[in-house]
């Protein structure tokens, strides 16, 4: 006979990964997520190498090479913040399934959330953002990247187009404890 796992039986979350786009609000929402939960907020971004950096500021996508050392490094700390009960969200782009694997997903420890909206909305949102290194014009690269996670990986999928306080709402409801 199949075992089905109960939810009391579940590990309780402890990590929150917010996966998407560039200019879905991954740090925005990350940062106000984690000041809700009363966790640590990282954004993936801050663990790009120079070149990944320099790469993408120059207007050229990253490449499976270019990705793997820094989805290394993040799933490192998602397993240390796991081992020392640190609660963490982690703002990481994770387009492709294979990213998403490399990080350590699906684990019943991990919320994994896509913040999803319209190309346009994005696209938007990007024109508006100032000071940062990545350009409007990978934001087509990033869409034909994106491999939205399928009802096995058991995400939150979360329309960035409502208000940001409402989103952090809807995650927080989603990873307490019931």
């Amino acid at each position: 006979m199949e075992q089905v796992a109960h939810p009391e039986s579940a590990p309780p979350v402890s990590a929150v990964v917010l996966m998407g786009v560039c200019g879905c609000g991954k740090s925005e929402i990350g940062r106000r997520l984690a000041a809700a939960l009363g966790w640590t907020f990282h954004d993936g971004d801050d663990f790009h190498p120079p070149a990944n950096v320099e790469k993408m500021r120059s207007g050229r996508p990253l490449d499976d090479d270019d990705r793997w050392p820094w989805l290394d490094a993040l799933a490192r700390l998602l397993r240390e913040s796991l081992a020392d009960g640190r609660g963490v969200v982690v703002g990481c782009s994770a387009l492709a399934r294979r990213y998403r694997d490399r990080l350590g997903l699906p684990d019943a420890r991990i919320r994994l959330v896509h913040l999803d909206g319209a190309a346009e909305t994005i696209r938007k949102r990007l024109e508006q953002r100032a000071g940062h290194f990545m350009p409007t014009t990978l934001l087509e690269s990033q869409f034909a990247t994106l491999e939205r996670p399928t009802e096995a990986e058991g995400a939150l999928v979360v329309d960035v187009g409502t208000d940001p306080d409402a989103i952090v709402r809807r995650i927080s409801a989603a990873v307490s404890p019931r």
